[in-house]
């Protein structure tokens, strides 16, 4: 069977009524040529119409790029947080005409060593270094030399533009949601592991009790791991009090769900006697609790766009970048576990 000769640029051309060069321009999208928009409508419209495929390889050779991103990290296939950061990216990359590949490296070294060895020789433009959970990072050695920019991480020397949550600010809104109805004992299960989430929530939750003239009690801050398990036995701890506290703020919404656990064991309801707030939006957690956790969100998809967009920038600019690290906002996401203080 013959093969159907593929629609060239000339077709499309005769096709539009305008120059082989007009139509290579508009489906190039290069800058600063005056051609009306009506023009450009009919060329795009003519050229979807006759099924004419761009050849992406000539346009990189030509420009000397092959309009591709890696996005590597550390735990893409396990982990609830990777969807709504990859999203963001790849969503922001096509949105220029950029193609996004992901590698998956399982925190193993050699692995990800040959992986970005690999993308390297597959003459990828540029990276984005991942964590799935806010981390302190040393930027491969194989890097050093190539666009990058930090997804959920900061280097250790700060040399290269990153995005991560705002970790301070988080904590605060979710202690001022309490206060906002009225709470003032308030407590915290926080996490145990030296990453800078941990730091940054404790922080917002200092800041937040003194801006709302509440003296910190330390024993209302109850460290455990970040899982229901962690959750269970630091709630416990607090909850047991005589002098318990009618509101709690939870370092993860794993550890909200350890903390809903023993307030039922203990016959406390939520919201009556005890308000809760975690954070992380996982909604499968969140929603799925009775009554539905209110709880910060991480802003994932945000960082994934802010990362793509940062890294392309940089890609332009012909002088040295100066880096850019950026901290996004924690939106809180009010559901059903937060009320007044129950009587007594």
């Amino acid at each position: 069977m013959a093969k159907t000769p593929k629609t060239s640029m000339r077709d499309v051309a005769a096709a539009a009524g305008v120059s082989v060069t007009t139509v290579s321009h508009v489906l190039n999208d290069v800058p600063g040529k005056r051609i009306t928009a009506d023009t450009r409508d009919r060329v795009r419209a003519v050229a979807q119409e006759l099924g004419y495929r761009h050849n992406h390889l000539a346009r990189g050779l030509r420009l000397g790029r092959s309009q591709t991103l890696a996005l590597v990290s550390d735990v893409i296939a396990t982990t609830p947080f990777a969807g709504q950061m990859v999203l963001g990216a790849q969503e922001a990359a096509a949105k220029v005409g950029w193609v996004l590949m992901l590698v998956n490296t399982s925190r193993d070294p050699a692995l990800e060593a040959r992986e970005i060895r690999s993308l390297l020789e597959r003459q990828v433009d540029g990276f984005l270094y991942a964590t799935m959970f806010h981390r302190i990072v040393e930027v491969p050695e194989l890097l050093v030399d190539t666009p990058t920019v930090l997804l959920d991480a900061r280097s250790a020397s700060g040399s290269v533009s990153s995005v991560v949550p705002d970790e301070v600010s988080g904590g605060r809104t979710a202690v001022e949601e309490l206060v906002r109805h009225g709470h003032r004992r308030i407590g915290f299960l926080t996490n145990v592991d030296d990453i800078p989430a941990t730091a940054g929530r404790l922080e917002g939750y200092r800041q937040a009790l003194a801006a709302a003239g509440i003296a910190l009690d330390e024993t209302l801050v109850a460290a455990d791991t970040s899982d229901s398990y962690g959750g269970e036995r630091a709630a416990r701890r607090l909850l047991t009090r005589t002098d318990r506290p009618t509101g709690i703020f939870c370092f993860s919404d794993r550890m909200a769900m350890g903390a809903y656990h023993v307030a039922a064991e203990l016959g406390l309801r939520i919201p009556q006697d005890l308000s809760v707030v975690g954070f992380d939006n996982q909604a499968f957690v969140a929603d799925g609790l009775r009554p539905e956790l209110t709880t910060l969100a991480l802003p994932h998809y945000e960082m994934g766009v802010w990362a793509v967009e940062q890294l392309l920038q940089e890609m332009d600019l012909a002088a040295p970048v100066t880096p850019s690290h950026q901290s996004l906002p924690c939106p809180i996401v009010r559901r059903s576990s937060v009320g007044p203080p129950g009587p007594g």
